[in-house]
């Protein structure tokens, strides 16, 4: 038998060898090392990491079926997995998440969501995973800050950090993720001001920044993000003026600014634009006459503009809208006859309450 025949079919040996013990040793050596920074006390989850073969029946663990490699990480304490339902709650872990994680180079989805008590900082050296499409640690108690190089990650779809206690600002190299298309920072301790190339981010559909201390004004290059459905920027410090490109967006469906530092005129385009479901500008410094720009096509769930400074009448062309669900004008400084008509006809007192001289039904006769 030739050496050529001999080495092909060591080379076929070890093909099997390799498949039937599954992880590469040092992928296994990481996931080890990253458990070992974990307590999980209720579900015994990381009981199923015992073996040589942490492809096969590792809880959470996925590897790509060819190399082996560890590809996915999805470790979720609020699941419908049969290992919560039995033991009939949530999961709760504590501990950090170990930089070794990075070790597993060839991650795609990285979730450790959702456990409540997991704390310590993001380790900086995932935005070395250059396959990382996924990032989502929502819902522990996360501190320091996002890495500053984030933007390394080109291919990353999401990037959910939200309900943490994650500080500093947004770092500017966010903006390189050019396949973002998710992006949830809510609910943090975020400071410092907005990118102002924020609209590079040229795939993003959602946008969620509310519940943070975030200053300066909105950027107005946010108009250029074509598939941006969901804005939340709400519960910051924002201040300045509403950019009227915001109006002109192609799907915005959901915009909350509530509870900021908001002032100027409310921008005509965002009242007129019928692609607008629901709309929260409350808690401002918002002036001026409310725009009376609304149409047949109108169809608002939810428009709040409480708690401003607004003045002048109701728009007389809010009859004509063809829904609105809820409406709030309540403490600002209106005045005149509330209009006649749907949808005022099933609206109740609290909608109108502590303005300056609001009169008809719901409230007093003119």
């Amino acid at each position: 038998m030739g050496v050529v025949v001999l080495l092909n079919l060591l080379a076929v040996f070890l093909a099997v060898i390799s498949a039937v013990s599954g992880c590469s040793p040092s992928d296994r050596a990481a996931l080890l090392a990253f458990r070992s920074s974990l307590t999980e006390p209720y579900l015994g989850i990381f009981n199923t990491w015992s073996g040589d073969n942490c492809c096969q029946n590792w809880y959470g663990v996925s590897c790509d079926p060819t190399s082996q490699r560890v590809t996915d990480i999805s470790l979720r304490g609020e699941s419908e997995d049969p290992i919560f339902e039995k033991a009939g709650r949530t999961g709760y872990m504590t501990g950090s998440i170990n930089p070794t994680i990075c070790k597993l180079d060839s991650l795609s989805n990285v979730v450790i969501a959702d456990w409540k008590g997991i704390s310590g900082e993001l380790p900086a050296c995932l935005t070395s995973i250059p396959s990382l499409r996924v990032l989502d640690v929502v819902g522990n108690k996360i501190s320091g800050e996002i890495p500053e190089n984030i933007g390394n990650l080109q291919k990353l779809t999401v990037l959910n950090l939200a309900d943490n206690a994650i500080s500093g600002g947004i770092p500017g190299s966010l903006v390189q993720l050019s396949n973002l298309k998710h992006l949830d920072l809510s609910n943090n301790q975020l400071s410092g001001e907005i990118p102002k190339d924020f609209g590079k981010l040229k795939m993003l559909s959602r946008a969620l920044l509310a519940r943070n201390k975030l200053t300066g004004s909105i950027p107005a290059s946010i108009g250029n993000l074509y598939r941006l459905a969901d804005l939340d920027l709400s519960r910051n410090q924002l201040s300045g003026l509403i950019p009227e490109q915001l109006g002109k967006m192609q799907v915005l469906s959901t915009l909350n600014l509530d509870s900021n530092l908001l002032s100027g005129q409310i921008p005509s385009t965002l009242l007129s634009y019928t692609g607008m479901g629901i709309l929260n500008l409350s808690r401002n410094s918002l002036e001026g006459r409310i725009p009376d720009v609304f149409g047949a096509k109108s169809y608002f769930m939810v428009l709040d503009l409480s708690y401003n400074n607004l003045k002048g009448p109701i728009p007389s062309s809010l009859s004509s809208a063809v829904f609105i669900g809820h409406l709030d004008l309540s403490h600002n400084h209106l005045c005149g006859a509330i209009p006649i008509g749907s949808p005022f006809d099933h609206l109740a007192a609290p909608s109108f309450d502590n303005n300056d001289c609001l009169c008809g039904n719901p409230l007093k006769t003119c």
